[in-house]
This record gives C-alpha cells, structure tokens and sequence, in this order.
C-alpha cells in the first residue's frame, strides 16, 4: 500500500511537472517570435535573398521587369510554403511546440556552428561543454567552499574569522562579471599574466597537454570574478544554516550524551540539513549548464550563455526555443529525482505516503 502511495505521488508529480514544460515552452514560443512578429521579419529576409538572387544572375538579364517580379514571387511563395509560414501563426505555434517537445529543434535562422552547420542541436552541443567546462567547475567550487567553509564558522561563531566573513558577505550584491572587468584590468592590461578572454590561445596549441594548459589559464580570471563576487555570501548562508540547526534539543541532547562533536555533527546537524543542500546544490548544477550572459559575453568565452545573448539580438527564435527547452527538461528532471532523493536523505519527507 505505501509503495503504491509513493507511485501515484511521483506520477501525479512527474504529470504536473510536464504540463509546466509544456506551458514554459509555449510562452517562450510567444515571446520570442514576439507574437509573430519575428516570423515577418524572416520572411521580409526570405523576400530580400530571393530577389538578390534572381536580379543578380545572369541568366535572368534578358527578362523584362515584369516576368523578373513574377519570377520572384514565384519563388517567394515556394520559400514561404517550404518553411511553413503560409500558414496562421497560431496554427505555427503550435507546429514549433511539437516540434520543441520532440526535441526536432530545427535550424538556426542566422546563427552557423563553428563547422557551419545551422542545427540548432549541433549548435547547442557545440556551446554545451564549454559552458559546462567553466560554469560546473566553479558552482562545484562555489559548494564545497561554502559548505565546508560554512561547517567551520558554524563551530567558531564570534571568532574573528566569522566577524570578517560576515563583513565580506555584501560583495555579493554586485554580480560576478562585475568584479571580472577588474580583474581582466589588473592582471590581463596591467600586470600581463593573463589572456583578456576567450577559451584558447589563438592559434591554439597543437599538443594536448599545452591546448589544456591554455584552457585553463584562460578559465583562472572568470572563475575568480565569480569566487570573489559569491564564496564570502555561501559560506556565511551555510554557516548560518548551520548555526539554527545545531541549537535543535535533539542536538543538545546528543551533546549531553557525550558524544563526540565530529558525530554530532556528522549525523545530527549534517545530514537534516541535506535535502536542502542537495536542492540547492542540484539546481544551480543545472542553472550553471545555461551559462552566465553577461560573464560569457565579458570574457569572450563561446558557451550556451553567450550564445543566448547572441540569439536575443539576432531574434533567432529556432536557438532561443532550444535552449529554453533543454533547460526546461533538465530542470524538471532534477526536481523529480529531487522528489525520490528526499525520501531516501530524510524519511520524514514523504508527501501523500500513508
């Protein structure tokens, strides 16, 4: 009976979590073709390509004005039909959903991979490592420091220490691309040590050992925008979690028991407090995988973020739609397994099991 529970709960969990897809990636769908309006702006493009090629071929110098304006909008229309946009953009909107959900993302309307392919899966799998490469390494950091960081100030409260991670907390109210401008003006125009931007050294190295090497010199000054601009908050967030949770009576009992303070703390501030570590820790695992805009697009580095930036000015809805919907279904993923994890971290946590 209970594990009969726990299923109707996680299918009524994984439906709902579904139709919030589906919803998120139809506003999308509105907004970025901006009820349509983008769709005109491509087929004013589609009108303006068609007639570049027809007027400047050759073979056609010998038509008069009239057959070369038919012959254009002959074309035209076969373009309009091939692409679909003969039809309502209310009966289109729902095409593109299919289409996302299937994950038939289509092709670019102006952005090319670097191998010239304008897939928009081949784009995204193109921009995903490297997002993945700098963005997963520091949220990793980012963790472990605040985490680690967090269960020493939680047993120094007071100390000077605490005092000074207290203080250094509010530089956490400027972003992280922020701090980068002037790390990119100390040590990439100043002092020299390291490159302005981008991902490699241009050309980049042939060995693979220097190509990694060259990687990561160029990974030190984004990661450190963002460990300066975020660890001092985490660790202070963390230690104050960890400070309400060690005042719990069944923490002061286990203390009276005399327990030793590396078990009572393992196990009875530690792991109640794991669900929510595990849900913040997961869910900005899967936020860094989108990429920071601005940070991507300050240090020149060609991931998803930057590629979002780009798609935005360039309205190329195919791209914009993709990214949303890759993200869509890797955050709707974590927040179901979230809803197992729980039950398995804290027992407690079982919503509509008897």
């Amino acid at each position: 009976m209970q594990l009969r529970g726990v299923a109707l709960y996680l299918l009524k969990r994984g439906v709902i979590l579904f139709l919030t897809v589906v919803v998120a990636v139809y506003v999308t769908i509105l907004i970025a073709n901006m009820g349509g309006y983008v769709d005109e702006i491509v087929k004013s493009e589609v009108l303006f390509r068609v007639s570049t090629s027809v007027y400047q071929n050759p073979a056609y110098r010998t038509l008069n004005e009239t057959a070369l304006k038919r012959l254009v909008n002959e074309l035209y229309e076969n373009e309009i039909r091939r692409l679909g946009f003969d039809q309502p953009f209310f009966v289109r909107s729902f095409n593109y959903l299919k289409d996302a959900l299937t994950l038939d993302l289509g092709r670019s309307l102006f952005i090319s991979s670097d191998s010239g392919s304008r897939s928009v899966r081949i784009i995204l799998l193109e921009r995903l490592p490297n997002t993945v490469l700098l963005f997963t390494t520091t949220q990793l950091l980012l963790f472990f420091i605040g985490l680690f960081g967090g269960l020493y100030l939680s047993r120094r409260y007071g100390s000077r220490v605490d005092r000074t991670i207290s203080l250094l907390a509010p530089l956490s109210s400027l972003p992280g691309w922020f701090y980068g401008l002037f790390l990119i003006l100390i040590f990439a125009s100043v002092l020299r040590l390291l490159p302005y931007g981008g991902m490699v050294d241009i050309p980049p190295p042939t060995d693979r050992f220097a190509y990694a090497l060259s990687v990561l010199k160029h990974m030190i000054l984004p990661v450190m925008s963002w460990l300066l601009a975020y660890s001092f908050l985490g660790i202070y967030t963390r230690r104050t979690f960890f400070l309400i949770f060690s005042s719990e009576d069944y923490v002061e009992v286990a203390k009276a028991k005399g327990l030793p303070e590396d078990l009572v703390r393992r196990r009875y501030i530690l792991r109640p407090t794991l669900p929510p570590i595990v849900t913040d820790f997961s869910l900005t695992l899967i936020s860094s995988w989108l990429g920071a805009i601005v940070t991507e697009t300050v240090f020149n580095w060609p991931g998803i973020g930057r590629l979002f930036y780009e798609a935005a000015v360039l309205f190329d809805t195919p791209v914009i739609v993709g990214l949303v919907v890759i993200y869509s279904y890797l955050l709707a993923v974590t927040v179901f397994v979230l809803e197992i994890v729980y039950a398995i971290l804290d027992p407690r946590i079982r919503t509509g099991v008897a």
